[in-house]
């Protein structure tokens, strides 16, 4: 048996530096456990020194038992289980008269032999072949005394796992279980001997819970080679030199926008220009405002416009202003005839509230939409200035 042990620590350590490459996700605490049932029968090896006819498949008896355990890699991991025996006759076990014969509990190393000589593939196989052996205690019902032993078990479970997920494993177990100890008046010395032995042959089903990568099983990761990485890292440097060029292209267009503000600057700055209002035959002052497409808001350039004719009104104390709205043809008449009174509003407010002239000196009027003023629908697009007092 030691033997065994040391040839499975070394088989899993030559598959671990094969395996070297590939990466599995992270094994958290909570990952990778299950539990399960198991049911079947046991008998003894040979039969007892007492010749109490307790042989081979001469006293069978049935057990169930309970298991929970810990997949701590793809190769090796750790159950413990615990397993109970009823009475079948009075020839096991040397003739115990209650209905359970014994009980047994063991703590077990359990390895894949499929992944330990396999490579994992990312997923359980549908069939697998997995180790088991390890230590336990034994505790059996004699009508005579209760006897204690330390116990060892070594099995192998011949594997299927089920379903998509493959979270059901069904296995059939033989396995072979030695008492080690017993507790007469002196502990005799371990030894593996058939004369204190029996086998067993059980089927199962194991739980696989769910983990935290999704999965009920180990996955492999996804990993990425060199040529690819360094494909990702050429991409990565052309995008730096790319935005490097836009931050360029930026720098430059905000040095253009500084020197624009200058201009606009200086231009506001600039004394008002002080050439006197001409009034035309018609009573129509000069200045017009002109308006974008479909709007009805001033723009800043056009308060030059506004200013001009407040001025002229304050020169003039007398002077009440009419202010028409125009709209280009475009477009529906009866919005361009809404849009044409806007217009005029918006004028009329920015001469009130703007420039303080008296409400009562403002007038305004919608004319719609017109195609007269001009051959570009740009310019019929406009609020225009009449002083109702000229004659």
């Amino acid at each position: 048996m030691k033997k065994l042990f040391l040839m499975l620590a070394a088989a899993t350590f030559a598959a671990n530096v094969s395996a070297q490459n590939t990466v599995i996700t992270s094994n958290k605490f909570g990952d990778n456990w299950y539990f399960g049932i198991n049911a079947g029968v046991a008998t003894n090896v040979k039969e007892s020194s007492d010749g109490a006819g307790d042989g081979f498949f001469k006293a069978l008896a049935p057990t169930v038992g309970l298991r929970i355990g810990k997949n701590l890699t793809t190769v090796f991991g750790l159950a413990a289980e615990g397993n109970v025996f009823t009475q079948s006759n009075d020839k096991w076990n040397a003739g115990s008269k209650t209905f359970i014969e014994g009980v047994n509990a063991n703590l077990l190393g359990t390895f894949n032999l499929s992944n330990l000589f396999g490579t994992y593939t990312g997923e359980p196989r549908a069939f697998e072949i997995i180790a088991l052996g390890g230590f336990g205690w034994d505790h059996t019902f004699n009508h005579a005394s209760k006897e204690n032993a330390v116990s060892s078990k070594a099995a192998i479970d011949f594997a299927f796992n089920l379903g998509a997920a493959k979270a059901v494993q069904f296995y059939i177990e033989p396995s072979i279980n030695y008492n080690l100890i017993g507790s007469g008046s002196s502990f005799e010395a371990i030894k593996y001997d058939l004369n204190r032995s029996y086998v067993a042959i059980k089927a199962g089903l194991n739980y696989k819970f769910g983990n935290s990568n999704g999965t009920h099983n180990f996955a492999n990761a996804q990993l990425r080679d060199q040529n690819e990485i360094d494909q990702l890292n050429a991409k990565i440097n052309e995008l730096r030199a790319e935005s490097n060029s836009k931050d360029g292209r930026i720098a430059a267009a905000n040095r253009t926008i500084s020197d624009l503000q200058a201009q606009l600057t200086a231009c506001q700055n600039k004394p008002a220009p002080t050439a006197k209002v001409v009034v035309k035959q018609n009573a129509q002052l000069q200045p017009i405002v002109i308006f974008g497409q479909g709007k009805s808001t001033i723009d800043a350039a056009q308060y030059a416009s506004i200013e001009m004719v407040a001025k002229y009104m304050r020169n003039h104390k007398d002077s009440k202003i009419l202010v028409k709205g125009y709209a280009s043809p475009e477009g529906d008449a009866e919005k361009n005839k809404a849009l044409s009174e806007a217009r005029a509003e918006s004028v009329k407010n920015a001469l009130i509230k703007r420039y303080k002239i008296a409400a009562d000196r403002v007038s305004t009027e919608g004319m719609g939409a017109t195609a007269d003023l001009s051959e570009e629908n740009d310019f019929n697009r406009v609020a225009m200035f009449f002083d109702t007092t000229v004659k």
